[in-house]
């Protein structure tokens, strides 16, 4: 921890850099990731302060729309869309994702009930994948387009869609090699960035 404070206390001696940032936000992207403490996406994508709207979840999950109760995601996912107007969205899975690899080996959560119930919300079963392969590659790949459809069911993102003023990303992060993959639509397949 003490990296971390010490780094926290020389940020702010840079005034001139982040005084900009008081005049508001206007990302272009709205980034929807896992909370994976190996996923960083400013890292990732080289963005500064105000590039990226983020939203992060264990595994990744966009809840349906209208579940009957509010959620930080789905307003969140508004708020981006309808009031900072963002242009894309990206859905990043990961390797080795401990959300997505327990849906495929079934594992018991009953020790930890908010996870189990979360994950739950997942929806769509994991596609069958090796449960030897710690990677989870294809199961977080098919994980990544489910949340991907999951939010078009969003009407504010529907629309924007059909308007042709937003654009969706389905990308999957390898924690272990820092290549990143985006599916192509045309051969339906995850292709290196």
């Amino acid at each position: 921890m003490q990296p971390l404070i010490d780094n926290a206390r020389t940020f702010g001696q840079r005034p001139e850099e982040f005084a900009g940032h008081a005049e508001g936000q206007s990302p272009e992207v709205l980034f929807i990731t896992c909370s994976d403490s190996r996923v960083v996406p400013a890292l990732i994508t080289g963005a500064r302060p105000g590039q990226l709207f983020e939203l992060r979840t264990a595994g990744n999950i966009v809840p349906p729309h209208g579940a009957g109760r509010p959620s930080g995601e789905a307003a969140t996912i508004e708020y981006a869309v309808e009031v900072l107007g963002v242009t894309d969205i990206v859905v990043c899975g990961h390797s080795h994702c401990g959300a997505v690899g327990a849906l495929v080996r079934g594992d018991d959560l009953t020790a930890v009930p908010a996870v189990r119930d979360w994950l739950a919300e997942a929806a769509d079963e994991p596609k069958p994948c090796d449960p030897a392969d710690p990677t989870v590659a294809e199961a977080v790949q098919h994980h990544v387009l489910s949340q991907l459809l999951r939010l078009r069911s969003y009407p504010c993102v529907e629309r924007r869609l059909t308007e042709g003023r937003l654009r969706m990303h389905g990308w999957y992060y390898e924690v272990h090699t820092g290549v990143v993959r985006e599916h192509r639509a045309d051969t339906d397949t995850f292709e290196t960035l």
